[in-house]
């Protein structure tokens, strides 16, 4: 069997970045992995600030996509490491979250996200699904 997540409001919306559960990484306190992963896009720690300063991930999701400051000439190069960070950290932190994972076995986890091929399956499959597999990673990890 294999498990479908997108939308914070059904089945395993808690592996969605979008999901309410906060991270501590490098020192500052993150409302969601969203906000962490899009601030590390930046090197210019005011918008990284702005980024977490967020109210919500969405907001922080616009933010990151915008281009109105430069990306880290490396972003390509370590964003998957970024998203496993995060992604760990959130699994650490919270206790059902951890268990919630596990419960998952060895199934295959992808993330339904129709308008993403890198990060989800893409609106026919065929996308990379890295956040699912960063997902089992951290599945095997913990």
């Amino acid at each position: 069997m294999t498990i479908y997540f997108y939308s914070t409001n059904q089945a395993y919306a808690e592996f969605s970045n979008f999901a309410p559960f906060g991270i501590e990484l490098d020192g500052q306190w993150w409302r969601t992995t969203e906000h962490y992963f899009q601030a590390q896009k930046f090197l210019d720690k005011t918008y990284q600030e702005k980024i977490r300063q967020a109210p919500d991930p969405k907001i922080a999701a616009n933010l990151g996509r915008s281009r109105s400051v430069p990306l880290r000439e490396d972003w390509e190069n370590i964003k998957d490491d970024v998203m496993r960070r995060a992604v760990l950290k959130k699994f650490q932190t919270h206790p059902q979250l951890k268990e919630l994972l596990i419960a998952t076995g060895d199934q295959e986890i992808v993330e339904n996200a129709p308008g993403d091929y890198y990060w989800g399956c893409g609106a026919d499959g065929s996308g990379k699904n890295m956040l699912g597999k960063i997902l089992q990673e951290v599945r095997d990890q913990i």
